[in-house]
């Protein structure tokens, strides 16, 4: 098994569709899907985000950081949240990738998270978050 991030982006147009939404309606569409995820026992965490105009963003270009208020400057494809599978392979992300509830004009798109094992382990700084995950019940 393997932990696949499906981030959901939208655009403006498709966020707007979302915002338009009723609360009770969206709840009740993503509330099915989560419980596949969940019945299937690949779910492992899933969050939407606030709306984009309150977050904000530090910018890394200049010697040192510079904060900006939400929204962002270019908002073709906003991140709108994500959900951690673990599942057997990226073709099986996919296909639970393709039957998130979307708006049209939003994308899913489809990274692999490594694991921890995955990374040297006589390493100090490995070692510490091993055993910080341990710690945590996260390994």
């Amino acid at each position: 098994m393997a932990k696949y991030m499906l981030i959901m982006r939208s655009t403006d147009e498709s966020l707007a569709k979302l915002v338009e939404t009723p609360m009770d309606e969206m709840i009740e569409v993503m509330g099915r899907f989560n419980d596949e995820l969940i019945k299937a026992g690949v779910l492992v965490a899933a969050e939407g985000l606030d709306d984009p105009s309150q977050g904000v963003v530090v910018d890394y270009s200049g010697e040192t950081p510079v904060v900006t208020d939400g929204p962002y400057g270019e908002t073709k494809e906003l991140f709108g949240g994500f959900y951690i599978l673990d599942v057997a392979t990226k073709e099986e992300a996919i296909e639970w990738a393709k039957r998130i509830p979307a708006f049209p004009g939003s994308k899913t798109e489809i990274r692999r998270v490594p694991s921890i094992d995955e990374f040297p382990q006589d390493n100090e700084w490995i070692r510490r978050e091993r055993a910080w995950r341990e710690q945590t019940g996260q390994l």
